[in-house]
């Protein structure tokens, strides 16, 4: 599949980074893509700041891992078709930013460049939930959303490398600002940060007085978070789930999109949210058939949430950068 590259002579391991737009993650990983040893880092908001905790995180596994040969990184944006620069992440500081280039030099190690999502496919298609699909779509959900497709074992990037971008649909003209610069983006509905937010409208309503989230927010509403969210709507309070409901419904809407236009076999959920699916992903299965074109009519995909969690961008794009061991030989 990938390949087994004997250590003596470009080493065996290599190092998947997945930066998204809350942390960053490192992990040595091997042939089989187990995962060895993890390194985790707040994502800096500057240029200067995000390149030198990349350094610091791969230099500390190295330290503890012999035989790391190549390095692969995992980005949340907009990459160009050779794969070597990024042209622009919403949630990350690069702006045409050649980042290969930057990132081997400084780390003496051969670097690769992919898009989040699509490392996570990659993942998942290798080693997780989508083995022996054919045409099929991941769906992460973390801080936004992410959006890979592949077909016959090959990632779809579009004309010019960007394909697609479902957390960047207009689902709501006139919405909530997007950091892409757009309002009513899908993923400020459907997504970890978007959890927040409808925490945030529903305590304004004042719906809710009796919650633990208006007890506890209501003077700082900007303070909550999704993991706040979670923890507080598995544990009964109302507006937690009634903020939880709406990203289920949002989710099966954004699937619907994705079924009427790609008409995929498999839907796999992945992200960081992915593993508090069991809170919302009925409630979005039901609305994907509801919504879909010709409901009850016509086969639907199969929705099934990642094997591999929140670690497949860092496995996939580390099994990505094993060719460059190879190459060295």
């Amino acid at each position: 599949m990938f390949g087994r590259v004997d250590r003596r002579v470009t080493g065996s391991l290599t190092v998947g980074v997945d930066i998204g737009g809350t942390n960053l993650r490192a992990a040595v990983v091997d042939a089989d893509g187990k995962i060895l040893d993890i390194e985790k880092l707040p994502t800096p908001s500057n240029v200067h700041a995000l390149e030198a905790a990349l350094v610091h995180a791969v230099g500390c596994l190295q330290r503890r891992n012999e035989g790391i040969g190549a390095v692969g990184l995992a980005v949340a944006g907009f990459i160009n078709s050779q794969r070597d620069t990024v042209r622009f992440a919403p949630h990350l500081p690069w702006r045409n930013t050649k980042v290969t280039q930057r990132l081997s030099t400084r780390l003496g190690l051969p670097v690769e460049l992919e898009h989040d999502a699509n490392s996570a496919a990659l993942g998942e298609y290798h080693l997780g939930a989508a083995q022996g699909a054919g045409t099929w779509v991941l769906f992460a959900l973390g801080t936004g959303i992410g959006g890979a497709v592949m077909v016959d074992g090959e990632i779809y990037r579009g004309a010019f490398g960007t394909a697609p971008e479902f957390g960047h649909l207009t689902v709501m003209p006139g919405g909530r600002a997007c950091p892409c610069g757009k309002q009513g983006c899908l993923e400020r509905y459907c997504s970890g940060s978007a959890l927040a937010l409808t925490a945030q409208d529903l305590i304004a309503t004042g719906e809710f007085p009796d919650s633990a989230i208006t007890r506890e927010f209501a003077q700082h509403p900007e303070e909550i978070s999704g993991r706040a969210v979670v923890r507080l709507a598995r544990e009964g309070d109302q507006l937690a789930r009634a903020a939880v409901e709406d990203i289920g419904l949002w989710l099966g809407r954004g699937l619907s999109l994705v079924q009427d236009v790609l008409d995929p076999e498999l839907i796999v959920i992945g992200g960081g949210v992915s593993a508090d699916a069991d809170l919302f992903l009925d409630q979005a299965e039901s609305m994907l058939n509801y919504d879909i074109v010709g409901a009850g009519h016509r086969p639907v995909a199969r929705v099934k949430t990642a094997q591999l969690g929140g670690d497949a961008g860092m496995i996939g794009v580390a099994l990505l950068a094993r060719k460059h061991l190879g190459s060295a030989a």
